[in-house]
């Protein structure tokens, strides 16, 4: 069973569209995607030749090795097909970003960045992409956010760039905790402003 993070990107992949997975770290969603019926139409790439055999390993163990495709490329440099969909996740927002710095990207993304997801939200915004839905999910104590992007233009304010879309109340008790506790370290006046958008952000969202 793979994980719930990468369980939580398949629920965003739109039934038999064109997918690839940009770093695919051995091939777990592409063959979730096949083998559950979403998509029989899917590219899984990385930089590293090692991933790459290990994905083919686990490809091979589920009969896909012809059914799914493998290409070694950084980021999109090797891509020269058009897909309908690209999923980026697993790294930071630094290596996201210099990713995203091509002109084959699809009108549909799902990213989920490690680190400075304020950073990639504000980004994808200037890029003319717009938060479709986004998911704050926890896996093994740790929570991650989950974005799907489309093309398209939006205004985002504040809150929703620092903290995003999501309408996880849990998520955000857990954000607030932690910038309370992080101003009473610190006593840095950002946490306070912090503190009265998650407050503002908790109430809106109902039990």
């Amino acid at each position: 069973m793979i994980s719930k993070r990468l369980q939580a990107i398949a629920s965003l992949i739109d039934k038999n569209s064109k997918v690839i997975d940009i770093g695919t770290d051995h091939a777990y969603l592409p063959i979730f995607l096949y083998n559950n019926n979403i998509t029989n139409k899917i590219t899984a790439t990385d930089v590293s030749e090692n991933v790459l055999k290990s994905s083919f390993k686990n490809l091979t163990k589920n009969g896909l090795e012809n059914k799914i495709k493998l290409i070694k490329s950084d980021g999109f440099t090797n891509v020269f097909e058009k897909y309908d969909l690209a999923v980026i996740a697993g790294m930071g927002t630094h290596t996201i970003i210099k990713i995203l710095n091509s002109s084959n990207i699809p009108n549909k993304l799902i990213i989920q960045s490690n680190n400075n997801v304020d950073r990639l939200r504000k980004f994808m915004n200037k890029l003319d992409y717009k938060i479709d839905e986004e998911i704050a999910i926890i896996d093994k104590n740790k929570y991650y956010n989950i974005i799907k992007y489309e093309k398209g233009k939006e205004k985002l304010d504040s809150g929703q760039i620092l903290f995003g879309k999501s309408n996880n109340k849990n998520y955000y008790k857990y954000l607030l905790e932690k910038n309370k506790l992080l101003y009473e370290k610190s006593k840095n006046e950002k946490y306070i402003d912090n503190i009265k958008i998650l407050q503002n952000i908790i109430e809106k969202i109902p039990d």
